[in-house]
């Protein structure tokens, strides 16, 4: 067995070489808000939802429904408009790229969405074989439903994700002020006039095309100066704190069990502007996080979480449930299958995180072949022939 003082220095070797991978262009901050996005949303789920066992059945279940001063704890969490800013940014500054090349738009759609959509199939294969294992074994359908429900709901995120980087051609010059005025009258239609609930759906595209064009705009070099950060940062903070303090919108930005209105299912005005101070600290945070990541160490941790962005948001939710389902087997625990009612269950629940991480680990082993890097469309240059770049190395991947 290796000494510790060795495998240390493996790691730092290893880091090593992927700094010097990585080209000297690259904007580490971007891959830096990414993992930080994709790991917000991680934690935040484990944090908050809890599949409490009743009898001989599983219901999902929040602390926010019971101790509603927990609620800062989705602002911390709650990380989403950080991916969809990165998102706008990478797929504006992508498709410049392929035009610059002579790249057609369905050669750069299809990489794009390759490793976007690849893992899906593996989740879809699993839970659909599971399900019909755990229906033929006699299972509560409630329980199914709600095991289901949990594992396919990132689901949703890809697809909204997946459309808006099919539109950047359309959407790249848009103004954020425009899907912004959208949201607003869409809630106002809803809440301040009783308008039918379905209108709300519109927002799930509406929404999240906000910080999609703040990427785009970024992009642009439009806001560069710290100036635009602490108007978005102040400007959103300040207009959500209103709305929940007179507007009546939850204070929680994810979606609670039971509430009357969810901030996030649909995406309310409240998240929006939530979403736009969650973009303003984004950008002031850029040139720290260029620094920080000058450190080989933090650099390859933030490259290995960007290889496996899809495989780790996909699995999250497989591996929570996959620790509840194993762990009862030798009864009610305290944070995994009890009621998430009091600070006990809170202790309980972050010494649970270590394992969920293992077990998603397990996850991320078996499953991360799903999402390689799409093999570059070729590069024209001259008539009838093209020259294909050479294979990306893990630093370079966008």
């Amino acid at each position: 067995m290796p000494a510790p003082r060795e495998v240390l220095g493996g790691i730092r070797r290893g880091a090593a070489r992927v700094d010097r991978a990585t080209p000297a262009s690259r904007d580490r901050a971007v891959d830096a808000l990414r993992a930080f996005a994709v790991l917000g949303v991680v934690l935040g789920h484990w944090l908050v939802t809890a599949l409490v066992a009743d009898g001989g059945a599983l219901h999902t279940a929040s602390p926010l429904q019971h101790m509603s001063w927990l609620a800062p704890v989705s602002w911390a969490f709650q990380t989403l408009a950080v991916f969809f800013l990165v998102g706008g940014h990478v797929a504006t500054r992508s498709l410049a790229r392929a035009r610059a090349d002579g790249v057609t738009y369905g050669q750069w759609l299809r990489a794009r969405l390759s490793r976007l959509l690849g893992p899906v199939v593996a989740v879809l294969v699993l839970w659909t074989a599971v399900t019909l294992a755990l229906l033929l074994a006699g299972v509560d359908t409630g329980t199914v439903r709600t095991l289901v429900k949990l594992a396919l709901s990132p689901l949703w995120f890809l697809v909204v994700f997946a459309c808006l980087t099919a539109l950047t051609p359309l959407v790249a010059r848009l103004s954020p002020l425009w899907p912004l005025a959208v949201v607003l009258h869409v809630d106002l239609l809803r809440f301040g006039l009783g308008g039918p609930s379905w209108t709300g759906w519109v927002n799930v595209a509406a929404g999240w095309l906000v910080p999609f064009t703040l990427g785009a705009a970024w992009a642009r070099g439009e806001l560069e100066r710290p100036r635009a950060g602490w108007v978005l940062l102040i400007g959103g903070a300040v207009a959500t704190a209103l709305l929940v303090a007179f507007a009546g919108y939850p204070a929680s930005m994810v979606g609670v069990p039971g509430a009357e209105v969810s901030n996030l299912d649909p995406p309310t005005l409240a998240a929006v502007t939530f979403g736009l101070a969650q973009c303003g600290l984004a950008l002031l945070l850029r040139d720290r996080l260029r620094h920080a990541m000058r450190r080989p160490l933090a650099w390859a941790a933030v490259a290995l979480v960007n290889l496996s962005a899809m495989t780790v948001f996909l699995w999250h939710q497989t591996a929570l449930m996959a620790t509840t389902v194993t762990a009862l087997t030798v009864g009610r625990l305290p944070g995994l299958h009890t009621l998430p009612d009091g600070l006990g269950w809170v202790a309980a629940r972050l010494a649970w995180l270590p394992v969920f991480a293992l077990a998603l680990a397990l996850c991320w082993a078996a499953f991360r072949c799903h999402e390689q890097p799409a093999r570059r469309p070729p590069t024209r240059v001259g008539p009838g022939t093209s020259r294909r770049r050479p294979a990306s190395t893990p630093a370079r991947r966008a």
